[in-house]
């Protein structure tokens, strides 16, 4: 993720640091609003009016990074190789603790891409009826 975008593992940081002030989603939308211009992220936990000095000393700690690793190491396992990435799948009918991936969807898409593979997949479940 890193050698894809230089600043995604900071700002993972910044959304974990954000959510230890219970504001991880205004920060999570704030930094794909501002993708251009993420640094001084400060500036950010401001915004959304965190306690900055908390947020500043959170993130230098990098208490999260070791998380924010296994997440990264996990992604990339299942397959995910851009932001955003989604997955098609169905729960099992006799356990829905467990879910079946159907396909994998890379990147930023149309609505036409997510409609064609979504077709597909209920087409197949269709068949398996």
């Amino acid at each position: 993720m890193e050698r894809i975008h230089p600043l995604a593992f900071k700002a993972a940081l910044s959304a974990d640091c954000a959510r230890e002030q219970g504001r991880f989603w205004e920060m999570h939308e704030r930094l794909f609003a501002n993708q251009r211009a993420l640094e001084p992220w400060s500036g950010h936990a401001l915004a959304i009016g965190l306690d900055v000095e908390a947020f500043d000393a959170c993130l230098e700690s990098e208490r999260f990074a070791a998380a924010v690793r296994r997440d990264m190491a996990e992604a990339a396992k299942a397959g995910a190789t851009a932001t955003p990435s989604f997955v098609l799948a169905v729960t099992d009918a006799r356990d829905a603790s467990k879910v079946k991936g159907l396909t994998f969807i890379r990147g930023a898409q149309a609505f036409s891409t997510f409609k064609t593979q979504i077709d597909r997949a209920l087409a197949g479940l269709e068949e398996d009826d």
